[in-house]
């Protein structure tokens, strides 16, 4: 079922890419999406109307469109948004944002990178953040910033398969698993 969602929302993606490029708004859909995905993160209740299988194709499609209108959101993003509802793909949504912003950074040439803090960052921090990662992978890096406040400081990095996690939960469970070992 995973690789069939994956290969559903790698269609639908590459289909809103193409459209979005030939309407010269890949920018806005990109950063639409990005803004759906914090709002996804951040919102169980829009999680929920977007997987609920008891909620009607039209109540879904209202609620998401509601919140495209709200977010003023691209009309090519809303209305992307509002086929998904009613094809009952809203299911998919995460994954689509991913293959969308996959393939965007593909074309640009860049590498992307999913960056987790405890805190929002600054810009200055940010721009910090992005040129050391340009630095080690040694080309354009497109950074996908994330808030997680479980964290409790440091950050987490994703490049490809790698992974830094210099987190201060990750440090504690460390000395936690630790300090068992030694009593």
């Amino acid at each position: 079922m995973a690789s069939e969602t994956q290969g559903l929302a790698a269609r639908y993606a590459l289909a809103l890419y193409e459209l979005a490029d030939e309407g010269k708004a890949l920018d806005d859909v990109a950063s639409d999406l990005t803004a759906v995905r914090q709002l996804l993160s951040d919102s169980p209740e829009f999680l929920r109307l977007i997987r609920s299988p008891v909620l009607t194709r039209d109540e879904q499609s209202k609620g998401v469109l509601a919140v495209m209108n709200k977010a003023g959101a691209h009309a090519l993003t809303a209305k992307f948004v509002g086929v998904l509802a009613t094809n009952r793909r809203l299911f998919a949504l995460p994954q689509m944002i991913e293959a969308y912003l996959s393939e965007l950074a593909r074309r640009r040439g860049e590498v992307a990178a999913e960056v987790t803090s405890a805190v929002s960052l600054s810009d200055p921090e940010i721009e910090s953040v992005t040129e050391a990662l340009r630095k080690v992978v040694g080309q354009k890096v497109s950074v996908a910033l994330t808030v997680d406040p479980s964290l409790i400081g440091g950050l987490i990095v994703r490049v490809g398969s790698r992974m830094i996690d210099s987190s201060l939960r990750t440090k504690l469970q460390r000395l936690q698993l630790a300090m068992k070992g030694i009593g």
